[in-house]
């Protein structure tokens, strides 16, 4: 079972600060449940989980819009945070004082309520960015490393264009076409739809 909120909020880096929303992911069953991207509002979230165990929060990258609702949701459930160590220098910008409970690696598998998700580290638009690709439910969280219409954004510190191209060639347009993609931000779409269009991103080159 996978639910979905979208909580609303800001993303500061570089010295500016933008309104947005965010799709907060929740994988599990009636009895535990999995958080992907604990955003802006820790209540929303709380309230989504309801009755059930908080086995982990998991955060796709360190961004503050993707991690700033993450540490008082631990505090509320006991729940651990994961993130990948690369992403240390954005997480600190967030929570100087708190680190993360657990490192995630790249093969990494996570289980929540008889589903595994796979940890794919997909670098470029931070350098801890990581997918999680659950086969069993047809879907991969892309966090902000593919959307539906191309490549997370690369402007800013600590991105790369050329290196989310090669994460998204070489570790998520091999997935099945029919994978759906459920991204950090906007509407989902599937491998098959956007592996068309991997020449027209590298043209464009941003």
């Amino acid at each position: 079972m996978i639910g979905h909120l979208v909580t609303s909020g800001t993303f500061s880096l570089d010295g500016g600060t933008w309104d947005v929303d965010n799709n907060v992911w929740l994988v599990g069953d009636d009895r535990e449940v999995l958080v992907i991207d604990a955003a802006h509002d820790a209540d929303a979230i709380a309230a989504a989980v309801g009755d059930r165990r908080l086995t982990a929060i998991v955060s796709t990258h360190a961004h503050n819009d993707h991690i700033d609702a993450a540490a008082e949701l631990a505090g509320r459930t006991g729940a651990p945070i994961l993130l990948h160590p690369d992403d240390m220098v954005l997480w600190r910008m967030t929570y100087p004082d708190r680190e993360p409970d657990r490192a995630l690696a790249d093969g990494d598998e996570l289980t929540v309520a008889g589903t595994t998700l796979r940890v794919l580290h997909t670098p470029g638009h931070a350098p801890g960015a990581v997918c999680l690709y659950a086969p069993d439910l047809g879907t991969v969280f892309t966090g902000d490393t593919l959307f539906n219409g191309g490549p997370g954004a690369t402007g800013r510190s600590y991105s790369d264009f050329g290196v989310i191209i090669d994460s998204i060639r070489d570790r998520l347009l091999t997935l099945p076409p029919d994978t759906v993609v459920r991204t950090g931000h906007g509407d989902t779409t599937t491998i098959g739809d956007e592996a068309p269009h991997l020449d027209e991103w590298i043209a464009r080159g941003h």
